[in-house]
């Protein structure tokens, strides 16, 4: 099962859970409301990206990799 990304909208907090992509979205772990699917940008990479601080793995800082892709989720770029 992939992990997807949600904001809840009634209180705006953002979280992940791994759930089966035909599933609804779960409600807000803190406040309990609806949560809405958040489009991610798609990791670019493979095995030699390091995990940025959210452990999404968009950062590239290994010898031989590609590096930060502009507008990923490190902020490097």
């Amino acid at each position: 099962m992939p992990i997807y990304e949600y904001r809840c909208l009634g209180c705006g907090h953002e979280y992940e859970e791994l759930v089966a992509a035909t599933a609804p979205a779960p409600d807000c772990p803190k406040c309990g409301g609806e949560g809405e699917r958040l489009i991610s940008a798609t990791t670019i990479g493979g095995n030699d990206s390091v995990p940025d601080v959210h452990g999404h793995g968009c950062c590239g800082d290994r010898p031989g990799s590609r590096g930060c892709v502009p507008g990923s989720c490190c902020g490097k770029a």
